[in-house]
């Protein structure tokens, strides 16, 4: 059964079906060749019962807040404010790319909005700076996978809905850790620049401190935003469906503020926000249906089985499910691989002894990597979509340094599992 499931969904994946296709023909395909009951009949029951998880709200909440984000300039003026406090180091606006990357990231909760905006503003500077194109690309891939494991992030909270976790606790596992990649990538482009400086581009002129501070009230409103909306989860005050809803209000009074929303903006920012919002409730629905057959046939409890019943470690064995994800997000897309995997691969996690919120945040760092590796790695198409032009390998060549960066940061976690586990301790204890 589980061969069968893993060709089949390859096959798929390989045919160039769109995700929610893939799913729900694998659960139709797998119904029909292992079931001895009727499940197709349950598909409205288990479709309603997706498609009203509270929780679910908070996607296009997070999406919209995103949209009008970028569509009001706020990302523009955080990106300039960034670039006069970071743009000494060795590397210049490559720091910056980073920086705004995971402040965006904070804001938007999405990896692929994070690029695309961090991008759209930066790319102009490459020749203008005297940029290696290849790192300089590599830091906007890279920078843009934030968005998955820096709160508030998406792709966490349908982790969190499909794998029964709390979202506020994985929000708290993944702040440090979404830092530390943060400074990871920032230190890797510094020694990179060290050794090579001619990576490194022209060095622009000292920025005076007053300077400095004038462009400090451009990086209130996102820090105020990401306040707001994370503080609120923390306090206790919101959800994060509550939360997200008062970040959009948030990004309104910000747009209104600066002037920049009109009837077409909002317009814009709705219109790609339902797109969006539409593709992956499909993706979810179809999930959800898949997981319920895969469960009714035994599928779960056999992996979770193989998986205890393996003479090794449970260290080794989790060592070779990172492996595992890693070969896997070289070929299909992150969303399908988490939705496809989560209900399958937590069961046998937590079976060898893990915590499924420090898991959670590994599960997003493996996500994360897939984004950045070709051939499907959807962060680079979303790059270089953005260049307009060039060798597509540039930008593949130019993410591996930080593709070893984020496999770094899971032997951290795994030598050192409370860097992400002792925020939500902390939290639980008062």
């Amino acid at each position: 059964m589980v061969a069968i499931a893993f060709l089949l969904l390859v096959a798929l994946v390989v045919a160039g079906v769109h995700v929610a296709a893939v799913l729900g023909i694998l659960a139709l395909l797998l119904e029909q060749m292992f079931s001895f009951f009727p499940l197709l009949a349950a598909i409205g029951e288990v479709t309603w019962s997706a498609s009203t998880e509270f929780i679910l709200v908070a996607v296009p909440m997070f999406i919209l807040m995103g949209q009008i984000l970028l569509r009001t300039g706020v990302a523009g003026a955080m990106f300039v404010a960034l670039d006069k406090w970071v743009n000494w180091l060795p590397g210049g606006l490559m720091h910056t790319n980073v920086a705004s990357s995971a402040l965006f990231a904070a804001t938007s909760g999405s990896s692929v909005a994070t690029a695309a905006t961090i991008g759209t503003i930066a790319i102009p500077n490459i020749e203008k700076g005297g940029y290696n194109p290849p790192l300089f690309l590599g830091s906007l891939a890279a920078g843009g996978t934030l968005g998955i494991l820096i709160p508030p992030s998406i792709n966490m909270i349908i982790y969190g809905v499909l794998s029964d976790t709390s979202v506020t606790d994985l929000y708290l596992a993944a702040m440090v850790p979404g830092i530390l990649l943060a400074a990871m990538f920032s230190l890797s482009i510094l020694l990179i620049c060290l050794v090579m400086p001619t990576l490194s581009g022209n060095r622009t002129g000292s920025v005076s401190w007053y300077e400095k501070l004038v462009q400090l009230k451009h990086l209130v409103p996102p820090l105020g935003l990401f306040i707001v909306v994370v503080g609120s989860i923390y306090l206790g005050i919101a959800t994060p469906t509550e939360a997200a809803s008062l970040g959009v209000v948030a990004a309104l009074g910000l747009g209104a503020w600066r002037k920049a929303l009109s009837i077409q903006v909002l317009m814009i920012a709705f219109q790609e926000t339902m797109k969006t919002t539409a593709m992956v409730m499909l993706i979810v629905v179809a999930a959800f249906f898949l997981n319920f057959v895969l469960a009714s046939i035994g599928v779960n409890k056999v992996i979770t089985d193989l998986m205890v019943d393996l003479p090794w470690s449970p260290t080794v064995s989790m060592l070779m499910i990172v492996a595992i994800y890693l070969v896997l997000g070289m070929f299909m897309e992150t969303l399908s691989l988490m939705i496809a995997t989560t209900p399958i691969i937590v069961p046998a996690i937590v079976a060898l002894g893990f915590d499924k919120v420090w898991f959670g945040v590994v599960f997003m760092i493996l996500i994360e990597a897939a984004l950045i590796t070709p051939p499907i790695g959807v962060n680079l198409f979303v790059v270089q979509s953005v260049r307009g032009g060039g060798p597509f390998r540039d930008v593949i060549v130019g993410a591996l340094p930080f593709l070893l960066m984020m496999i770094g940061l899971i032997f951290v976690l795994l030598a050192f599992p409370d860097l992400a586990l002792w925020l939500p301790r902390f939290a639980g204890a008062n």
